[in-house]
């Protein structure tokens, strides 16, 4: 089992930056295929972006292609969220997954395919 912390959100205004990370419990991090997701008010809880065990493969949502990045440090079981121009529609919940299933190489963006969920991470952006 693992625990997963997220952390960094907070206001921001259209424009800028956030760095969110994730912080996960125990020893086998790097047999984990991580993912980012978000949910805003009202909205269902949709996928932001999938990294897989070792790092080498990245996806990402169109709506975030190009502005965000995820990247993980299986060394500290960190994945991170690098959210670059950021947008008002942004604005949400985020929270970070892992799926102990994903073989190697595999990025994962279903959200019924995670297993462990984080408790969230606000980020506004303000218009």
């Amino acid at each position: 089992q693992v625990q997963l912390v997220e952390s960094g959100g907070g206001l921001v205004q259209a424009g800028g930056s956030l760095r969110l990370s994730c912080a996960a419990s125990g020893r086998t991090f790097s047999s984990y295929a991580m993912g980012w997701f978000r949910q805003a008010l009202g909205k269902e809880r949709e996928f932001v972006a999938a990294i897989s065990r070792s790092g080498g493969n990245t996806y990402y949502a169109d709506s975030v292609k190009g502005r965000f990045t995820i990247s993980r440090d299986n060394a500290k079981n960190m994945v991170y969220l690098q959210m670059n121009s950021l947008k008002p529609e942004d604005t949400a919940v985020y929270y970070c997954a892992a799926d102990f299933r994903a073989l190697a190489g595999a990025v994962v963006a279903g959200l019924g395919d995670y297993a462990y969920w984080g408790q969230g991470t606000q980020v506004t952006v303000s218009s």
